[in-house]
């Protein structure tokens, strides 16, 4: 069995957030079908970050229960057993986390005052989140994803039942809708051709039943700005939209009736929907940075960067997710040293110009 752990942008900035003394980060790439081999390969790096730890003289208390952690999931066969690509995991200060992830990585155990986040650049920043929201009569499913993954969020609350809610046993029968010319926004408002008394009402039922459903929507995804693709048949997915006050509600769907995908078609459609809106912000950025090499506004020079960086000046970092710069950086003084290989003094310093960026509020 292969298993995967739901890691997006939002965890990667929480890690970054972190400043905490020492912060322990280990990466290794791991086999689907050899538990043994991925217990060996971690309990390497594990050794070599508590040999750190001592050569910076961390007494053993200040990592006393994390480490306690770390050798007990030496132990956990099943744990080894289910694994993905690659195993990322973070201790320091109370923290023991671990994420089992599509993506191998170069073994690598880092000691240092923050957490090493730079081989999940590619995962987390290059794969957008996004959420899917399936409206069908029987029920209602949000989805948070990203390119490799997707996961249900949990509700709690919220009326899933549509033809429960409406009294009606088939409303797309009694409703029939058609596209009229595009209205404000560019939106194109239902028209609904009824069959006798209730049409109305009906639409009004739908309306009022969308509009406790953005309700609990926005509850939950109110610091979100991801895109929000609707599933549904055509004419539910208009009528959403009329009440939708999620600002990044794509005005493409997925049409039909999402009962009758599996999650993982469900998925697949979305991402091809997603994909060009992802492209094109990476593909602007780029030409950003190409409009305005000359200005005084870009740098490809470390040192300037790591500087600004640490001052909140950087909106765009471009940065080569799989190369490390050893070194030091005294933020008080401004001093930058770059060391040849990695020890227990130093850092890497492309690792600090992305942390920095993003708790400043730029991206990478």
């Amino acid at each position: 069995m292969q298993l995967m752990d739901f890691f997006g942008t939002d965890d990667l900035r929480r890690l970054a957030e972190r400043q905490d003394i020492p912060c322990i980060s280990i990466f290794m790439t791991t086999q689907r079908t050899d538990a043994e081999q991925n217990r060996i390969r971690f309990k390497n790096l594990l050794g070599k970050a508590g040999r750190m730890l001592t050569a910076e003289n961390k007494e053993n208390r200040d990592m006393g229960e994390e480490m306690k952690s770390a050798r007990n999931l030496l132990e956990d066969l099943p744990f080894w057993q289910h694994q993905s690509d690659g195993l990322a995991l973070f201790m320091g200060d109370g923290i023991f986390q671990t994420y089992r992830l599509p993506l191998p990585f170069e073994d690598l155990a880092v000691v240092s005052n923050r957490f090493h986040i730079m081989p999940l650049l590619p995962l987390a920043m290059n794969d957008m989140k996004f959420y899917i929201l399936a409206l069908s009569q029987k029920r209602v499913r949000l989805f948070r994803c990203t390119r490799q993954e997707i996961e249900r969020v949990d509700l709690e609350g919220m009326p899933e039942d549509l033809e429960d809610a409406l009294k009606y046993d088939d409303l797309e029968r009694q409703l029939q809708f058609h596209t009229g010319a595009a209205g404000t926004g560019g939106r194109r408002p239902a028209i609904f051709h009824g069959h006798g008394v209730g049409t109305d009402d009906a639409k009004d039922r739908i309306i009022r039943y969308f509009q406790e459903i953005d309700k609990w929507v926005h509850t939950v995804m109110r610091e979100e700005n991801s895109p929000l693709i609707l599933s549904g048949v055509e004419f539910l997915l208009p009528l959403y939209k009329e009440v939708s006050s999620y600002p990044r509600l794509m005005e493409q769907g997925i049409l039909g009736n999402p009962d009758e995908l599996g999650e993982t078609e469900l998925h697949k459609k979305a991402w091809d929907l997603v994909a060009p809106h992802i492209r094109k912000a990476q593909e602007d950025a780029i030409a950003r940075y190409k409009d305005s090499v000359g200005t005084g506004k870009t740098s490809n020079d470390l040192e300037e960067i790591i500087t600004s960086a640490a001052h909140g000046r950087i909106g765009v970092l471009f940065i080569a997710g799989d190369t490390q710069k050893w070194g030091r950086f005294d933020p008080d003084s401004g001093m930058i040293e770059f060391h040849q290989a990695q020890d227990s003094r130093n850092e890497d310093l492309l690792n600090l110009a992305a942390v920095q960026t993003l708790t400043k509020g730029g991206d990478v």
